[in-house]
């Protein structure tokens, strides 16, 4: 039901745009949200929206200022547009989604629907 594609291999300082199309019965989940998961790391937050009308968005220390959380809601899908990419965001990047409260955005458990995750690979 949620489907991330996108990734890819890219240098250093470079852009990239991956995407989560979302599908049956959580169709318009009110919270979406991008995790990642690099080698031997625990998964953790990278940004987060939600799908209703007042367009909250948030995103870790780490990425605020370099990358860009967007939904499409005639597609119904999500966006991470990253840019100025570093070798330490090398990671499975996972889209994520339920109907439930922006104060839980950042925990991974909270979640109750998963993409299968794309390989996002920053490298000279």
């Amino acid at each position: 039901q949620l489907q991330a594609s996108g990734g890819g291999l890219v240098q250093p300082g470079g852009s990239l745009r991956i995407s989560c199309a979302a599908s049956g019965r959580i169709f318009r989940p009110p919270l979406m949200a991008w995790f990642r998961q690099g080698p031997g790391k625990e998964r953790e937050f990278v940004a987060a929206l939600t799908w209703g009308n007042d367009n909250s968005t948030d995103y870790s220390a780490s990425v605020k200022g370099r990358f860009t959380i967007s939904r499409d809601n005639g597609k119904n899908s999500m966006y991470l547009q990253m840019n100025n990419l570093k070798p330490e965001d090398t990671a499975v990047y996972y889209c994520a989604a339920r109907q439930g409260s922006w104060s839980m955005r950042t925990f991974p458990r909270y979640y109750t629907a998963w993409g299968q995750g794309t390989l996002v690979t920053v490298s000279s």
